[in-house]
């Protein structure tokens, strides 16, 4: 029997290739639907500040919520810090980390 897919990216079925896959582009336009930043966030690269391009401490956790919704995980208390939402590279590090089940994810 197929598990559903928010219980494969949310680690507690086996995987067998069906999770969701991390990309840049989710990312983008996660940004992109909330207005938090004051950039187009498809003008960005992996690596730009999203900080220096408008995001604040309260949109940054909005975009975690709406990365937990849209992946199926839960962002532990050590990745609730700055620097996992200062680009969308460590963003999508963190998340395919959470994926993964890596401990250290992030």
């Amino acid at each position: 029997m197929r598990q559903p897919d928010w219980q494969i990216a949310a680690g507690t079925a086996p995987r067998g290739g069906d999770a969701p896959a991390v990309s840049a582009a989710d990312i983008r336009a996660l940004l992109a639907e909330s207005g938090w930043l004051a950039v187009d966030a498809s003008a960005l690269s992996d690596e730009d500040d999203l900080y220096a391009a408008g995001l604040t401490s309260h949109g940054s956790v909005n975009l975690m919520l709406a990365l937990e919704e849209r992946y199926g995980v839960e962002f532990p208390e050590h990745l609730l810090r700055r620097r996992t939402f200062e680009s969308i590279a460590a963003i999508r590090s963190a998340v395919a980390g959470l994926l993964d089940g890596a401990p250290g994810a992030g």
